[in-house]
């Protein structure tokens, strides 16, 4: 008589069923108003929300991370949805998009755009910066293979960078980042000149670098997030100052003609313009949905025609155009 093997299921009770872990939800992240009020402050700054960009149908920003306007004066936009790119003119009107399946990048940060013309995207996630033309051809990659980190002390790589900033020789330097304490200079076909920063709360290190912008003298502005300060370097990285009690900077530009630094703070949600002496002139908005207001106000552009602003925002997926009155 053959012999039969019988296969008898195993029942277990539910509770005995391993569970996949679930990450703990986030607290809001609307900042209490006693810290904000607590932060320096000035009076309102004479903007309002223009009806801006037009859209047309079929087209959405995702996240949106960083915002610049080249010598024409047409606004460039970098997000996280299908259409990584959008330049628009100063009127709202869409010009162009570049697709994700013409230029994939991993995760959208800040963009800049050169002296040159050429936009210089930054893929925080990717650990690279590409230099690109206004047609969306690639001109220069920096960094590892894209996907792969390098450390504090790397030459050629990046590990979550988030900026760049042009000097007038044409160096640049990459605000490097969310890993990586540091900034570091290139010269312009992206050989690597010198780095300076550690990660700390000391004068001269930093904790998560996340923009950083050059004033007509030459002195560098590091928006050094989580420490809630901006630190100011000189062209080689020598220690000059720093702002605090100014908010989160997460973004920075500076108006030359105005010889003023605009910031925006995605945590307190405010756009804060500052002197060079780092005394607050004036302040603008708060924590928000509608127009006018902000949520992870990421990046910040000054347009000189106009003194105009525009926001780049995570949380809200949108850019806005703030027109002083």
């Amino acid at each position: 008589m053959p012999i039969r093997s019988w296969v008898i299921p195993l029942l277990l009770p539910a509770a005995s069923i391993p569970q996949t872990a679930q990450p703990p939800g986030r607290p809001t992240d609307q900042p209490p108003h006693e810290l904000v009020t607590a932060l320096k402050t000035g009076p309102q700054l004479p903007y309002k929300v223009a009806n801006w960009p037009q859209v047309p149908k079929g087209y959405n920003f995702g996240e949106v991370s960083g915002v610049d306007l080249d010598p024409q004066g047409n606004v460039w936009v970098f997000n996280r949805g299908h259409w990584p790119v959008f330049e628009f003119d100063r009127s709202g009107k869409m010009l162009q998009a570049w697709t994700e399946d013409a230029f994939h990048v991993k995760s959208a940060h800040g963009l800049r755009v050169g002296p040159d013309g050429s936009i210089w995207c930054v893929d925080v996630d990717g650990h690279v910066i590409f230099k690109m033309s206004p047609e969306g051809r690639v001109l220069m990659v920096l960094g590892n293979r894209q996907g792969v980190p390098g450390n504090n002390d790397s030459h050629d790589g990046f590990y979550r960078p988030t900026n760049v900033a042009f000097r007038p020789n044409g160096n640049f330097y990459v605000s490097d980042g969310y890993v990586n304490s540091r900034v570091i200079e290139f010269n312009p076909v992206g050989e690597y000149v010198r780095h300076w920063g550690i990660k700390g709360t000391g004068d001269g290190e930093f904790n998560l670098v996340h923009d950083v912008a050059i004033d007509s003298k030459g002195r560098v502005y590091v928006a050094d997030r989580t420490n809630e300060r901006i630190q100011i370097f000189d062209d080689t990285g020598k220690f000059l100052g720093k702002w605090t009690n100014i908010g989160a900077p997460w973004g920075l530009a500076y108006a030359a003609k105005e010889n003023a630094i605009y910031m925006c703070d995605g945590r307190y949600n405010r756009i804060v313009k500052l002197n060079l002496e780092g005394q607050v002139l004036g302040i603008l908005s708060s924590w928000g949905k509608a127009p006018g207001k902000l949520d992870y106000a990421h990046s910040i552009a000054y347009d000189p025609a106009d003194a105009s602003l525009y926001t780049a925002e995570i949380k809200n997926w949108r850019v806005q155009k703030w027109v002083r009155q």
